[in-house]
């Protein structure tokens, strides 16, 4: 049976503040540290947290520091944090793009990269390109990230990521920062059929585990480019 999905947006970082998108993957700020004290107890004290076999982070500076600062309490009961950049943010904006794995190793030696793609930060040149900033890309990229996940052996698995690949390339949800919301996956149709995520209602009604977030839905790939700029 596939996991149930915990899907957490990244607590409030500098470029969030004055949307400065030239801050190359900025880190957590005070406020953002703090956010993830609300999220960490919340976390607590939802039972299928509690039950969390995995933690998945994006590669991101950011990613890490909320998973670290909220789900600390796992990752001290011997459970596994994992990098994977399919989960990194959709653009090629200097916020979005990450750092070299060998930087953030030293930085955060908890966690383990040894499965991150080697393409990783790249997401402009030919290689990189299952992390282009396209409709397509991000689209496929979050059927790779979906794909894994089902086929992974745990019950419950809590992926901390970022809105706009959780939402335009996953769920169709918002997600403000360091909030969360669970999901299953839908019921498959015929092979090759798309993975899909039904929400669950604890999340879905409220907007968020924390109530943090707008409870409208968009479509996958709204408003995304279809190629990439020429300068890219």
């Amino acid at each position: 049976m596939p996991p149930t999905l915990i899907l957490i947006r990244h607590a409030q970082a500098e470029h969030n503040v004055n949307k400065d998108y030239s801050l190359h993957d900025p880190s957590l700020t005070k406020l953002g540290r703090e956010q993830c004290v609300e999220l960490r107890k919340g976390l607590m004290e939802d039972p299928l947290a509690q039950q969390a076999e995995l933690i998945i982070t994006s590669p991101m500076r950011r990613t890490i520091q909320t998973a670290l600062d909220s789900v600390d309490w796992l990752i001290e009961k011997g459970i596994k944090i994992e990098a994977d950049a399919h989960w990194q943010e959709n653009s090629a904006k200097p916020c979005d793009v990450g750092s070299a794995i060998s930087l953030v190793a030293e930085e955060f030696p908890s966690v383990d990269y040894s499965t991150v793609d080697p393409v990783y930060p790249d997401k402009t040149s030919p290689a990189g390109r299952e992390y282009h900033f396209t409709k397509t890309a991000i689209i496929a990229r979050g059927q790779a990230a979906l794909q894994k996940l089902y086929e992974r052996p745990e019950e419950v698995i809590i992926v901390v990521s970022h809105s706009g690949f959780l939402r335009l390339g996953v769920t169709g949800c918002w997600f403000f920062n360091a909030d969360y919301r669970v999901f299953d996956f839908a019921a498959m149709g015929s092979p090759g059929s798309p993975y899909q995520l039904e929400q669950h209602a604890s999340t879905k009604e409220k907007g968020g585990g924390l109530g943090h977030s707008w409870t409208e839905q968009v479509l996958l790939g709204s408003n995304l480019p279809e190629e990439l700029p020429e300068s890219e």
